[in-house]
């Protein structure tokens, strides 16, 4: 197979379950090759718990730049972590013509709940003409719509206006925020949705959402339609959290 190559644009994770390093070995499983420009580094302080560190907005733009003759089959996006990163990131994006481009819109922070990065709102919205599918959890999707999620018809309202802010395909993410005993998922393309229902997995570790997208741009590259794309991802991320340790999701189990 000739090479494939994609990009993350994503941030550290100092435990290594997610970010840039669930990014490359996503890719590395599905025999892809995988290329990082790194936005932001974090640690874990008894003082401030999650802590989040941009990259120098001058370093990010270096990086793009040395990359930019790198003929990508699918770019993903994850934590961005200020406006300046979004921006240089955004302008990176434009120039990449009729590459697949999934973006995770982290607009929160799991490990601490810091609604700060919500100033990135307006930002992250001029990146939606440019992406194939965005993949925003609960949370996510209320701040980017500005509405309030508590059931599956609220999941797909929020679709609904996401596809209509210029989002191409859209996964809103529920997780095990809306039932006990189901994680759901919804996708919308603009025309059809489709639920995505497995049952929640007895475990702590449920954060898999740089996987998830990855994924996505991972089997996109791979030649699958984007339904076919979040349908796999899904299983994928499913069992990987079932086989998950206390450091995030693993990748090396057998299907």
């Amino acid at each position: 197979m000739t090479n494939k190559f994609v990009l993350a644009i994503s941030g550290n994770d100092i435990f290594s379950g997610g970010g840039l390093y669930a990014d490359l070995a996503t890719y590395t499983v599905n025999g892809l090759q995988g290329f990082v420009a790194v936005t932001c580094l974090t640690a874990v302080t008894e003082e401030k718990g999650f802590e989040v560190f941009p990259v120098d907005s001058g370093v990010f733009a270096k990086q793009l730049d040395s990359l930019a003759g790198i003929n990508f089959s699918a770019i993903k996006l994850g934590l961005l972590p200020n406006v300046a990163i979004a921006e240089k990131a955004l302008d990176f994006i434009k120039k990449q013509k009729g590459v697949p481009v999934v973006l995770d819109p982290v607009l929160v922070c799991k490990e601490n709940h810091d609604l700060e990065v919500s100033a990135l709102r307006d930002e992250l919205l001029q990146f939606f003409p440019y992406a194939t599918v965005i993949t925003p959890n609960l949370a996510e999707a209320q701040l980017l719509t500005q509405t309030t999620i508590n059931s599956l018809e609220d999941m797909k309202e929020a679709a609904r206006i996401l596809h209509g802010l210029g989002a191409q395909n859209v996964v809103v993410k529920g997780g095990n925020r809306l039932s006990k005993d189901r994680a759901l998922d919804v996708f919308y393309d603009g025309q059809h949705f489709q639920v995505l229902d497995y049952p929640i997995l007895e475990t702590n570790n449920t954060g898999a959402g740089c996987t998830f997208a990855s994924i996505i741009a991972s089997h996109l590259v791979l030649g699958k339609t984007v339904q076919d794309a979040v349908r796999e991802a899904k299983a994928f991320v499913y069992h990987a959290i079932e086989n998950s340790n206390d450091y995030g999701v693993k990748q090396n189990y057998e299907r």
